[in-house]
């Protein structure tokens, strides 16, 4: 993609998710929400059933399971094969795009379970003067 200057010639297009209207943007709106990340982690090292994903994402609706399905179907993250056997048998595996994703998020991860106790605390904290 390209830019146009006031000279009507093309420049190279720099992304930056700080701009509102960066496909980037658009990307980590997607890779922010929280369905998203837990799927990805569902999945990320064996391929699952759908029935599988709603017992291991605790929390998790079949419509929301379902849309984050869809989703990351759509932006080539996941792949989903159906099987024609009786009953139908539909498995869902990260791509190559999604497979690249995992180093990033496990840092996230270990980083959220490090850290949460100090977040709570800090919370705890603010609440607290916000009481005063």
């Amino acid at each position: 993609m390209s830019q146009l200057t006031e000279s009507s010639e093309p420049t190279a297009y720099i992304p930056n998710v700080l701009n509102a209207n960066c496909g980037s943007r658009r990307v980590l709106d997607m890779l922010a929400d929280t369905w998203t990340l837990l799927v990805i982690s569902a999945i990320k090292y064996e391929t699952r059933r759908y029935g599988e994903m709603q017992r291991m994402i605790e929390g998790i609706s079949q419509k929301m399971l379902t849309q984050t399905l869809h989703k990351l179907e759509r932006d080539g993250l996941l792949q989903r094969t159906v099987y024609p056997v009786v009953p139908p048998k539909t498995e869902y595996a990260l791509t190559p795009l999604g497979k690249s994703l995992v180093p990033v998020l496990e840092s996230m991860y270990d980083w959220s379970e490090t850290n949460f106790d100090q977040v709570d605390i800090a919370r705890r904290t603010y609440d607290d003067r916000q009481r005063e």
